[in-house]
């Protein structure tokens, strides 16, 4: 017992400052790709995930890249194009709205810049959000759900409750039953199988009650998508609050995000600078 009280304290505190203070992700982390307008940029077909897409606008070709499919691989920024996508190191990607992950620019053109998203006109859904703040701001509890992932996602989310991210810190904590839950959290695209599972998770979770989608699969359904045996996103299936891209995103983003999902922090716009 000595021991160990000796060698806590010389290890000292470990947990995060995060949100409190920034983080720094590791010299190896890919963050959300960086797209350079007016570059040769990669078509499509290079991205594995459909992440990418493209589209011609008075005579000028227009790519797309969907952060919520996008799967960080890197392959858009090999060459030969490197000097045209770049691998960010931005981890804070949580966003509201699905359309707020797309960042659309005009190649071959550096007098167009980057497409921000739109304003969410929506005053409906900022009430929500105000009272979903009011009421779950500073305590909240939620009920992860497993509706077809690989386990990436559910090990990132597992290390929140590490004594390295300690997310209990922040009144955050995950609970067995989605009776005693004030929202659900869902990894994976949502299998047939477990279409209904998911719908009846959602009803028993009492008002108001968020949904926060973690990871490309549970985002946009990812590589696998929809088809016989994938309904696809979570989206399909039950309104999401909060879409957190990444396949699978860092234990921070995933504070972001949850975060983001109460209105104690806000959206990062996604806007890309040329």
């Amino acid at each position: 017992m000595l021991r160990i009280l000796v060698n806590a304290l010389r290890t000292g505190v470990v947990t995060t400052r995060y949100p409190a203070e920034p983080s720094v992700p590791p010299d190896r982390f890919r963050g959300a790709p960086v797209l350079r307008p007016g570059s040769a940029l990669p078509p499509p077909a290079v991205c594995p995930a459909g992440a990418l897409s493209e589209h011609l606008d008075a005579g000028r070709r227009h790519v797309v890249l969907d952060l919520a499919r996008c799967v960080f691989c890197g392959r858009c920024a090999e060459d030969p194009w490197v000097d045209a996508v770049t691998m960010g190191r931005d981890f804070e990607l949580a966003a509201r709205c699905r359309d707020d992950l797309r960042i659309e620019v005009v190649a071959d053109d550096p007098t167009v810049p980057a497409a921000g998203p739109a304003p969410d006109p929506d005053a409906e859904a900022a009430r929500a959000s105000s009272e979903i703040h009011r009421v779950l701001g500073r305590s909240l509890h939620l009920r992860h759900l497993d509706a077809g992932s690989c386990n990436a996602c559910d090990w990132e989310l597992a290390a929140l409750l590490n004594p390295v991210y300690d997310v209990r810190r922040l009144g955050i904590d995950f609970v067995a039953s989605p009776r005693h839950a004030d929202g659900v959290v869902v990894t994976g695209s949502v299998t047939r199988n477990l279409e209904t599972a998911v719908r009846r998770t959602f009803d028993a979770i009492p008002d108001p009650r968020v949904v926060i989608a973690v990871g490309a699969c549970a985002a946009s359904g990812g590589i696998v998508g929809k088809g016989y045996a994938s309904a696809g996103g979570v989206d399909r299936v039950l309104p999401v609050d909060v879409y957190i891209p990444g396949c699978p995103p860092r234990p921070e983003a995933i504070i972001f995000g949850i975060l983001v999902a109460v209105g104690r922090l806000s959206a990062r716009r996604l806007a890309r600078e040329g």
